[in-house]
């Protein structure tokens, strides 16, 4: 289905999509559109993979891009409540086992 090795356990996948799934306007540039040098930087991982990440989200249709240089990037809920439940990259970001919560929200 996609043009990439299986994703079952990409952590720096799971990592990118998770923080764009739960970006609010207090953490993003522009509402909640984010270019991938300030997701790099949220996510402690280097741009070049954080750029490879989103291009893989892209081609799931679940995040959407606008603007030429700089990106911005905005996670797509609408398309993500849409896909296929077998969909590996809907089952990466719905395996909620390892993830901690507190990253993403303020009690």
């Amino acid at each position: 289905m996609y043009d990439f090795e299986p994703i079952v356990e990409d952590n720096e996948l799971k990592k990118v999509g998770l923080e764009l799934m739960f970006m609010t306007p207090e953490k993003g540039s522009d509402d909640e559109w984010v270019t991938a040098v300030e997701l790099a930087k949220m996510v402690e991982l280097p741009l070049d993979v954080v750029k490879k990440k989103l291009v893989i989200l892209k081609d799931a249709g679940i995040i959407r891009v606008k603007g030429i240089n700089p990106k911005y990037w905005k996670f797509d809920n609408y398309s993500f409540q849409r896909m296929d439940e077998d969909d590996e990259v809907f089952k990466l970001l719905c395996s909620f086992d390892d993830v901690d919560f507190d990253r993403f929200f303020q009690y």
